[in-house]
């Protein structure tokens, strides 16, 4: 299939050309005919498939005929991050349509938002706390909204948006097509589908395989001596960016505020941050300011930097599918990278199941003093 073949208008279609798209991605081939002829979706893909221009071009190619200024597309993302990210893509490819995107997120003033929804836009991106907000205060009009999009609604689950989701929906035109992406579908995310999507057409996309650019080492070792560990992994390795995975936010800062008193150009992005700051540590980790960044997975989403020479897991993930999206952090656009991961005696059943998938054995190395011979 060629993005010639879908048939979509000439200025859309001299934007994907414009954005170095060449032909569609598998979920892009398999979900955009089916969108476009105004099936409900359930697309199951994982964030870097090309999904966000699966359901964004047959949105635009839908909002060109008919009303504008008026909110007729609304796309609910889990993370300020994803908002940017989408809006950013729908920006690129709608040049010259005359369609206008905005987002809506909290950590960011009120009033400029309503000030940009009172001009018009056809398509809002939205995390949803902040879209309930103007909801509730009657600054925003979703009685026009034509197609509602959920992306990664596995990750709203996680982040206990669900209920907010589904207050949402209850607020939009029963007539409307629904898509809805997700890189997993746990009970919950089912559940939803259900409720929202009427007789949809299910969209899967496999599992993406670990990059083959990526070296993977374990390094045994007990909880309190992590800090140790991970400076002397930064002192006597060579590496370009490095990003550093923990499970919690608290972490996250403390180890950035560590890094830092000890030299090194590090800061943490997590979910305290105002947007302000957020922004800046994104930038300053784009640019060069910031060599190391500290993050959660919540709060990592969204990052796509092909220079990050290493990506070191503090903290284990607790699934293969976590392991899998922080680790392509690196080995990007055609670069090696390694993926560090310190690994303790409960890490043991999710070792082993990285390995299953990999279908080999991960090194175990040492470091004299730190590391132990039995965690993993």
């Amino acid at each position: 299939m060629s993005f010639k073949s879908l048939e979509l208008d000439e200025k859309i279609a001299s934007n994907i050309k414009r954005a170095g798209y060449e032909t569609p991605t598998p979920i892009q081939a398999a979900a955009i005919p089916k969108a476009l002829a105004g099936n409900d979706i359930l697309g199951i893909a994982e964030t870097g498939t090309g999904k966000t221009a699966a359901y964004v071009l047959p949105i635009l190619q839908r909002l060109l005929e008919g009303p504008r200024n008026k909110v007729r597309a609304l796309i609910v993302a889990p993370t300020r991050e994803l908002a940017e990210q989408i809006h950013e893509s729908i920006k690129g490819l709608s040049r010259k349509t005359g369609l206008r995107s905005m987002t809506i997120y909290g950590g960011v003033g009120f009033n400029p938002q309503i000030d940009k929804l009172r001009r018009g836009f056809e398509i809002v991106v939205s995390c949803p706390g902040r879209l309930l907000d103007h909801a509730g205060r009657g600054t925003i009009d979703l009685s026009g909204v034509e197609v509602l999009v959920l992306d990664e609604a596995d990750r709203m689950f996680d982040m206990g948006f669900l209920p907010e989701v589904r207050r949402i929906t209850a607020l939009l035109p029963a007539t409307r097509q629904t898509l809805l992406f997700s890189a997993t579908m746990p009970e919950e995310v089912r559940h939803l589908s259900s409720e929202v999507l009427t007789a949809p057409q299910i969209v899967k996309v496999s599992r993406r395989a670990m990059a083959d650019t990526v070296r993977h080492s374990l390094f045994p070792v007990e909880k309190s001596k992590k800090g140790a560990l991970l400076l002397e992994l930064l002192a006597t390795t060579e590496t370009n960016s490095v990003l550093i995975f923990t499970r919690t936010k608290h972490l996250a800062k403390r180890i950035a505020e560590k890094l830092a008193k000890n030299g090194h150009k590090a800061t943490s992005l997590q979910g305290n941050l105002s947007q302000n700051r957020r922004q800046a540590a994104m930038k300053g980790f784009k640019d060069g300011t910031y060599t190391i960044l500290v993050a959660t997975d919540i709060a990592a989403r969204g990052i796509d930097i092909s220079t990050v020479s290493h990506v070191i897991n503090y903290d284990m993930p607790k699934t293969v599918e976590d392991y899998t999206h922080r680790t392509g952090r690196t080995g990007r656009a055609r670069r090696s990278g390694d993926a560090f991961s310190m690994v303790t005696g409960e890490d043991r059943a999710v070792v082993r199941k990285i390995e299953k998938i990999m279908n080999a054995r991960i090194e175990r190395r040492a470091v004299e003093g730190l590391t132990v011979n039995n965690a993993a």
